[in-house]
């Protein structure tokens, strides 16, 4: 412990780990492995380097990991549910309405063919085609903290298709094939019918290429920046005529009086400064709430292409503002596997996956929300009486 920090702030860590407990408490039937779950989110909330199920159990105290793989594997409780629970607890603490649901995925570098959904695939961690699990994260991201909220395995159609292999694994016969997309219009959905408070839907290029999201945003009037790639075709006015055009013409031809440099938000180095421009898109819609947003790199002119659906009041500062939060989720998955072991579980079964992955995501939460609070964004957690 530094001297910067009270014996009244450990106190209050301690009481808001609690209240975690607490609240996820009735999901388990019985209580040895609610006490377990207690012991897991302790452990990966602890400075254990590796949180593996050998790490854990020693720090539990436990002669061997079976009562963590018990709880990951064979215990009574449903995952799905304390992911609600996370949810509520995220949106009690961190509620803000122009909140950034932001959309992602991340991989998990996993050896053999046993775990659910590995395969051959490109992991942006790795930046390469690895032998991975994929995961697809939905973000939180407000003004006082961001953290995770939903989370999908994608199983590429090669397990989906293989129900005895599928069988094996855990994943029962009515999950079906979804590309990553579907599984983010799942979460999505989730969050907005939960009336989780946001303005905004942040993506990049595998989620904004996709039709049938944005229309299902659109549908719910949520607004969104999502990235395109560059053969990304729109409709735009051409010499006075709605004409289809791709992205990349578009940009090409925009005068360079028009570009404005305007700063993405705060990174490690100081303010995100790039050129941007936006420029009306669907000409027969509503007027002012379609945009295609571009973003010029200024060291070397690279160019970004963003689908924008939005009030009409719209600025292009808040359009801008909400590109560049998207980053959100890149920093909590690097938060994620440096600090709570999101990425570094023992575990081949489909459900014991989604296990592991809440409980780290609640260990996010946590550390996010408990921060909020010492920085003064946003009341800490409160004390709850065991029941």
């Amino acid at each position: 412990m530094t001297e910067d920090v009270s014996v009244a702030e450990v106190e209050g860590w301690a009481a808001g780990l609690e209240e975690v407990v607490w609240r996820i408490g009735p999901r388990f039937v019985r209580p040895e492995p609610r006490a377990q779950a207690g012991a897991y989110l302790r452990g990966l909330l602890s400075d254990v380097e590796r949180k593996n199920g050998w790490t854990l159990a020693e720090r539990a105290g436990d002669r061997s990991p079976d009562a963590t793989q018990r709880l990951l594997n064979h215990a009574d409780w449903d995952a799905g549910a304390v992911r609600d629970d996370l949810r509520e607890y995220v949106v009690e603490y961190l509620a803000d309405g122009d909140a950034v649901l932001v959309i992602d995925e991340t991989g998990f570098l996993k050896k053999g063919t046993k775990s659910a959904g590995v395969a051959r695939q490109y992991s942006g961690t790795a930046g390469r085609i690895e032998n991975s699990q994929i995961g697809v994260f939905l973000v939180y991201a407000a003004r006082a903290g961001r953290t995770f909220i939903d989370r999908e395995l994608y199983l590429p159609k090669a397990w989906t298709e293989d129900r005895a292999r599928c069988a094996e694994a855990g994943i029962g016969p009515g999950v079906e094939f979804a590309t990553k997309p579907e599984l983010a219009r799942q979460m999505l959905m989730r969050a907005l019918d939960a009336e989780v408070p946001a303005g905004w839907v942040a993506g990049d290029e595998v989620y904004g290429q996709n039709a049938a999201l944005r229309l299902a945003l659109e549908e719910r009037a949520m607004a969104y920046v999502l990235a395109v790639p560059v053969n990304q075709h729109v409709i735009a006015a051409t010499d006075g005529r709605p004409a289809d055009a791709r992205v990349d013409a578009l940009s090409a031809a925009v005068p360079e009086a028009d570009w404005q440099s305007l700063s993405a938000g705060v990174g490690a180095k100081g303010p995100r400064i790039y050129d941007w421009v936006r420029i009306p898109i669907r000409p027969l819609s509503e007027p002012g709430r379609y945009w295609l947003l571009l973003r010029r790199r200024l060291s070397d002119g690279e160019l970004a292409h963003y689908l924008c659906f939005c009030p009409a009041e719209t600025s292009l500062a808040d359009l801008v503002g909400v590109a560049g939060r998207r980053w959100a989720i890149e920093e909590s998955f690097e938060t994620g596997k440096g600090q709570v072991g999101l990425d570094q579980y023992q575990v081949r079964r489909y459900d014991a996956w989604y296990r592991h992955i809440t409980l780290a995501c609640w260990a996010h939460a946590f550390l996010t929300v408990t921060r909020a609070a010492t920085s003064g964004e946003k009341g800490g957690p409160r004390t709850c009486a065991a029941s």
